[in-house]
């Protein structure tokens, strides 16, 4: 029963005038919690289960908590003993690794930058150590206090304080300036991934994708009705692709089209003879089997990739083909593909490309193809698709694409000039008035690279390329005829925002800018540049892969580390430097899913029941083929191959984590903790453990 009114107010009248005797009880071994009362009405009050807790229940939990946090520090411990031993084992002993080949002299000046950077930041840090246990507590307040001369106490002093005024009057303010100018880039690049997240959104809520005419290529007897059918040129550039050559023919070669309105030409670079005899006799098979396929050996392979496709159309046959489709030696179309992008061009006489959508086999071998598939994801399901749908123009892909002859011709070919032909042709041919279709639900299987050396000279590559490419067509686009808005979003959002922009700020800012601004405390960098509007931005690039959300710190982190490396290709490309006329093949490793191998060898054996084996063309061909399965058989040694050290990537590694130290000196909680897993990020990369282990 609850208090009477009359009586609470009583209660409070006493307890306000202090009356009353207060009574101590005494108990022995007590088994209860004593609970103070206030009033009347707190005793009805319910009590806080915290509060009921006996010393036994307390010391548990306590107990709970130090083992957690033992058991945190100790599997911490054992990784950091873990990274050790392999630091230990790569670094001193150099077992099972082999150092970055040093023959091509572009990073040589990059690499003696960072490392007279090092050298000078541990000398820095060093001395603002002393002076820290001197007691001199300059580093918690960067409104530097500067003692006047007769607070100067000995030589060190002295010098310290000199220091501290040429580092506030000639040294901070031009950093302070740089840094201000990167972050400025910084955010306009944030609000370019911004505004094309936000066109993807809208093509998905209005549903918007090219589309075709249903019954366009339908047909009950494929055999009476050619004239449906274009005809169509598929293209298998290659070069020394041991691993792969047999999947992507044979992928090829089971594409539903008719048979005489389809020629498939394999166009092998290779300089090793036992791969030329492997591809020709994989050729002479399918040939044998009706497919209208030939082998195409250039014995000078110059001008790469380009060169290799300049000379398989200037052969006379290629005048009767109306479209070209072109694979790379690792893609397996599905086999409708030809009827799901050849009809976009019917009624269409303005279109000059249709671009398929990359899908990879191997996405989920280790982390670094883990994280691979998060740029490409956004990269085909963004960046592609919302300048296809709203611009008509985007960079070819080199590959999973149709073109159309005609487009290709007028817009000058196949040229050499560049190691990223692909989008050397596709800007000459958005010049001249041409436009690209993109379709993202066609998706065409293949390989991102497993190892951390490949990925880099590709990327190199990637990079360097569409800075060359810009030097060269730059007055062409200021030259020509279309309109100027379209000219400005070509030079400074094709060109400048996404291939010069982005690897200059991101290497400037996180990995030059922000170690100095720990020596220098006069320039500041503020905590949302360095954490909150990176990781807002590496959320928008993994929404189109949702399955890769837990990768997103370690995917922010990479990409700072793979700036280094973008950042030296952008300014060899630029400056037309030796490196970027460079071409390596990027390595595969032939990998395919288990239900792909299954379809595969189901389509595979359904042809051969299907189609009849020409073996009575002549007796050449025979002959031809028995010496190719003579050299089947000869394979050459297995090369030794080790995982490689990079240098500029160790150098920066140290160089992130001695400003770590000293921003764990100043009490800077997001810097260090950048500095530090940045740092660490950095020193996996330079020791090569983020790919392919090679033991």
């Amino acid at each position: 029963m609850a208090p009477r009114l009359e009586f609470s107010k009583m209660w409070a009248k006493n307890a306000k005038k202090g009356g009353g005797t207060p009574v101590v009880v005494k108990m022995e071994n007590p088994n209860f919690s004593v609970v103070e009362i206030d009033g009347p009405d707190s005793a009805f009050r319910p009590v806080e289960k915290s509060r009921g807790k006996n010393a036994k229940q307390a010391s548990w939990v306590l107990l709970l908590k130090a083992q957690r946090f033992v058991s945190l520090i100790a599997s911490m411990a054992a990784l950091l003993w873990s990274l050790l031993g392999t630091i230990n084992k790569r670094l001193i002993f150099r077992q099972g690794v082999a150092m970055e080949n040093g023959k091509l002299g572009k990073g040589r000046l990059l690499f003696t930058v960072i490392r007279v950077f090092l050298v000078s930041s541990i000398a820095i840090l060093g001395f603002e150590v002393v002076a820290y246990f001197k007691g001199w507590h300059y580093f918690r307040n960067p409104s530097l206090h500067i003692p006047r001369t007769s607070d100067i106490q000995g030589l060190f002093h002295m010098v310290y304080v000199a220091w501290l005024r040429f580092r506030a009057d000639y040294i901070a303010p031009p950093i302070q300036a740089l840094s201000t100018f990167c972050v400025v880039l910084f955010m306009i690049q944030s609000a370019d991934r911004m505004i094309l997240s936000l066109g993807c959104l809208w093509i998905k809520y209005k549903k918007s994708k090219p589309t075709i005419d249903a019954n366009a290529m339908m047909s009950d007897d494929l055999e009476k009705s050619d004239y449906e059918y274009p005809m169509v040129l598929v293209q298998i550039p290659m070069c020394n692709e041991k691993e792969v050559y047999e999947q992507s023919i044979s992928a090829v070669c089971q594409i539903d089209w008719p048979k005489d309105r389809i020629l498939i030409q394999v166009l092998d670079d290779s300089d090793d003879e036992s791969i030329q005899w492997l591809i020709k006799s994989e050729v002479a098979d399918w040939s044998q089997r009706g497919i209208n396929i030939i082998y195409r050996h250039r014995e000078i392979r110059t001008g790469y990739k380009a060169g290799n496709l300049k000379s398989a159309m200037s052969c006379d046959y290629v005048k009767d083909y109306e479209f070209v489709a072109i694979f790379d030696a690792d893609f397996q179309p599905n086999p409708d593909f030809l009827k799901k992008t050849v009809p976009h061009f019917k009624g269409n006489p303005e279109v000059g490309l249709v671009q398929a959508r990359w899908a990879f086999v191997n996405k989920d071998e280790n982390l670094l193809t883990r994280l691979q598939n998060i740029n490409l994801c956004f990269h085909f399901e963004v960046e592609q698709q919302v300048n296809g749908v709203f611009l008509n123009f985007f960079g070819f892909n080199g590959t999973a694409g149709v073109w159309r002859i005609k487009a290709l011709e007028e817009s000058g070919g196949w040229l050499e000039r560049t190691t990223v032909e692909d989008m050397d042709i596709a800007v000459r041919a958005h010049l001249n008035g041409w436009k690209f279709i993109y379709l993202n639900d066609v998706q065409v299987l293949c390989e991102v690279p497993e190892s951390y050396e490949a990925y880099r000279k590709q990327q190199h590559r990637w990079h360097s390329g569409p800075m060359q490419l810009f030097r060269l067509c730059l007055p062409a686009v200021i030259t020509s005829k279309i309109s100027a808005w379209k000219k400005a979003n070509l030079i400074l959002l094709f060109f400048l925002l996404r291939k010069l922009i982005l690897p200059f700020y991101s290497f400037t800012l996180f990995c030059i800018i922000l170690p100095l601004t720990m020596f220098v405390p006069e320039a500041e960098l503020p905590s949302w540049v360095i954490c909150y509007v990176p990781v807002f931005m590496s959320l928008l690039n993994v929404l189109p892969a949702p399955r890769s959300f837990p990768f997103i710190v370690p995917y922010l982190l990479f990409e700072n580390t793979m700036s280094v490396t973008k950042f030296n290709a952008m300014v060899s490309g630029l400056f037309q430097l030796g490196s970027s006329y460079e071409w390596i093949v990027t390595k595969k490793a032939g990998r395919s899913s288990e239900s792909d191998l299954l379809a595969a060898a189901e389509r595979e054996t359904k042809m051969i029941n299907q189609l009849p084996v020409h073996r009575g063309a002549s007796e050449s061909e025979l002959s031809e083929l028995n010496k190719l399965m003579e050299h089947k058989v000869v394979s050459p040694l297995p090369v030794k191959k080790a995982n490689k050290i990079y240098r500029k990537e160790l150098a920066l590694a140290f160089l992130l984590l001695t400003a770590s130290v000293r921003s764990l000196l100043a009490a800077q909680g997001v810097h260090f903790y950048f500095l530090l897993f940045q740092g660490v990020t950095f020193l996996l990369v330079g020791l090569d453990l983020i790919g392919e282990q090679i033991s």
